[in-house]
């Protein structure tokens, strides 16, 4: 804040020192500013990351379509029990006014955001589909700085309804193959 300090002491406050202070200032500001936003934006990442690999179950050697489905569905509904019990303590008390207003909102603004992303352009997450990519998020520490070694991919609604219209369109053919083979001996 000392240059705020120089500004001041110039007589005259459209003169080029006072204009190019001034100017300065306004950069250092708008850069601390978008390092903010960057770092909101790198720990909300984190966190839903850190989630995902939380509730990967332990057995399993890799992700499947189906996996990772139930898992964003599962992520959909992580604030469904909070939900309930501020319902609960708004049955409770015959009140006019909500309490837990903030955090009601917040919950539901983030649930709306998250699913209208999942039916449209899709939830950015690593890419849990492939092998790699599912290990490292397993061995991942959760470190931030780490971040950007995930590959990521959108997965949105029409990317799981594609994949089961193929899985089911590829288990008739194995059963017609089977079917086939065992007739001809």
């Amino acid at each position: 804040m000392p240059k705020i300090k120089q500004i001041e002491k110039f007589k005259h406050p459209n003169s080029r020192k006072t204009k190019s202070i001034a100017k300065q200032i306004l950069k250092e500001k708008t850069r601390e500013k978008k390092k903010l936003c960057t770092n909101i934006k790198t720990n909300l990442q984190g966190e839903k990351f850190l989630w995902f690999r939380d509730n990967c179950c332990l057995e399993w050697k890799e992700c499947t379509a189906s996996h990772l489905e139930n898992l964003i569905e599962k992520y959909l509904s992580r604030f469904d029990e909070e939900l309930e019990q501020i319902k609960l303590k708004h049955s409770i008390g015959n009140r006019k006014n909500r309490q837990h207003a903030s955090r009601e909102d917040i919950i539901k603004m983030t649930l709306t955001r998250e699913l209208e992303d999942f039916q449209s352009c899709g939830i950015e997450l690593p890419n849990l589909l492939d092998p790699a990519q599912f290990k490292k998020l397993r061995e991942w520490n959760g470190e931030l700085r780490f971040l950007q070694n995930f590959k990521l991919k959108k997965f949105n609604k029409t990317f799981f309804e594609e994949a089961r219209k193929k899985a089911n369109l590829v288990q008739p053919k194995i059963k017609s193959n089977v079917t086939s083979i065992m007739e001809t001996s």
